[in-house]
Formats: C-alpha cells, structure tokens, sequence
C-alpha cells in the first residue's frame, strides 16, 4: 500500500503537537533532540510548500497557454 503525503495541515498539527510536548518539559534529553529534528524537518517541508504555492500564484495564464511572471502595475 502506497503511503500518503500529509496535508500541510496536517503537518502543521504535527508541529504544533511536538512543540507542546517540548515545550512541556516532560521530555528526556534524547527524545527531545529527536523531536527537535523532526519538527524542522516538518518545518522545512511547510517552508518548501510554501514557497512552491507562492511562486504558483504569482504565474499567470497568458493568452497563448505559456506562464509568465505576474508583474503588479502601478
């Protein structure tokens, strides 16, 4: 069975679940390097996502069929 990416939503709750788990204090020091590392690596991959979403909209469709740049005008 082929595994499924995780939303970036999900990802998100992923995050925020490790960082109260850090944040509580309840954590033994090699544990929490592991989840330190986790959590920028699911960091890292939202970042990325971000990014790629970003440039996405700033293309625009134009008349033709090519992508090109968004350009604001004043």
């Amino acid at each position: 069975m082929e595994k499924k990416e995780k939303t970036f939503e999900e990802k998100l709750n992923d995050l925020e679940k490790i960082i109260k788990e850090l944040e509580s204090g309840n954590v033994d020091l090699d544990n929490a390097i592991n989840k330190y590392t986790e959590a920028m690596n699911i960091a890292k991959e939202c970042s990325e996502k971000l990014d790629n979403a970003q440039k996405a909209v700033n293309k625009v469709l134009t008349e033709n069929g090519t992508l090109e740049e968004f350009k604001q005008e004043d």
